[in-house]
């Protein structure tokens, strides 16, 4: 969640169409999925338009979707409270001791309402270069703010660490008007009847990209994933940076060497490899945490 191929973590660039959305069809699971005793649930990670896409059907692994055609999302805009700001590019607060993320038996919703609030907060643009507009959007009945969610997810991406960083791309939160992208945050039921009326199997687990939507799962939003040790906001920046990597042309990449950060744009969700579990493009000096493509 646009120049890009949608994942619910992953994603290429957008190209703008009719509110300047995302062009032609895509649909990405974002395998964002919690491993949970001695049974993985694997997802398999399928190219389209250059970019990725995972599927909880299949085999495979990883925080992202499959390109498909864009699926009619059924949203009521209501509004939230009063709007908020955050400063252009905030300094990145240091990362707190690693703490295991909260353990998948937080009481989730199951089910929503079906309907969506739309964030009135917006943001200054930050960045440089080409500007997407994003909106954020959450699920009745799933316990969270959207204006709360709309902050979190632009300071994720005018983050120093973020991909602002690489001086070509800027971000900006939108209330309403034209936009590039949307992020919305839905209950398991509901993530599962909008991914699948894109072909794409959920299974109230993943995450997935539709068009131009990135739909994350309440669940995946609110636990994080045994894979990833830091705390749980560490891990939904990894979500955004993940998918927004995907809209902004970037593949995927795997561990660099024992002991160093895991990229952002690596599927984490499958085990670090020897890597250190991270959430960030970029380190706080500006140097790109990347490491060998994944062909």
């Amino acid at each position: 969640m646009g120049n890009s191929t949608p994942s619910a973590q992953e994603e290429g660039p957008t190209s703008h169409r009719a509110r300047r959305r995302s062009p032609g069809p895509r649909g990405r699971l974002l395998g964002l999925v919690a491993l949970g005793g001695a049974t993985a649930l694997v997802l398999m990670v399928v190219y389209g338009h250059g970019d990725t896409a995972e599927s909880a059907a299949e085999p495979g692994a990883g925080e992202t979707g499959v390109t498909r055609q864009p699926a009619h999302v059924p949203a009521t805009e209501e509004t939230d409270t009063a709007p908020s700001k955050s400063a252009h590019h905030p300094t990145p607060s240091p990362t707190p001791t690693p703490t295991p993320s909260p353990s998948s038996s937080l009481d989730i919703a199951q089910a929503g309402t079906g309907t969506f609030t739309t964030a009135t907060a917006s943001g200054d643009a930050s960045g440089k270069g080409t500007v997407r507009r994003y909106k954020v959007e959450v699920e009745g009945g799933t316990g969270l703010s959207a204006n709360a969610a709309a902050q979190e997810i632009h300071t994720v991406l005018a983050d120093r660490r973020g991909w602002t960083t690489d001086g070509r791309n800027g971000f900006q939160l939108v209330s309403s008007g034209p936009y590039d992208f949307e992020v919305k945050i839905a209950t398991p039921d509901t993530v599962d009847r909008l991914c699948g009326a894109a072909g794409l199997h959920t299974h109230g687990e993943v995450n997935c990209d539709v068009g131009d939507q990135v739909i994350v799962n309440l669940k995946r939003w609110q636990t994080g994933s045994p894979e990833f040790s830091g705390p749980l906001h560490e891990y939904r920046a990894l979500i955004i940076n993940h998918e927004v990597g995907h809209r902004i042309g970037h593949g995927h990449e795997t561990c660099p060497g024992p002991g160093l950060p895991a990229p952002a744009m690596m599927q984490q969700i499958d085990g670090l490899r020897g890597c250190r579990a991270n959430a960030w493009p970029y380190d706080s000096s500006g140097t790109y945490l990347g490491g060998p493509k994944v062909p």
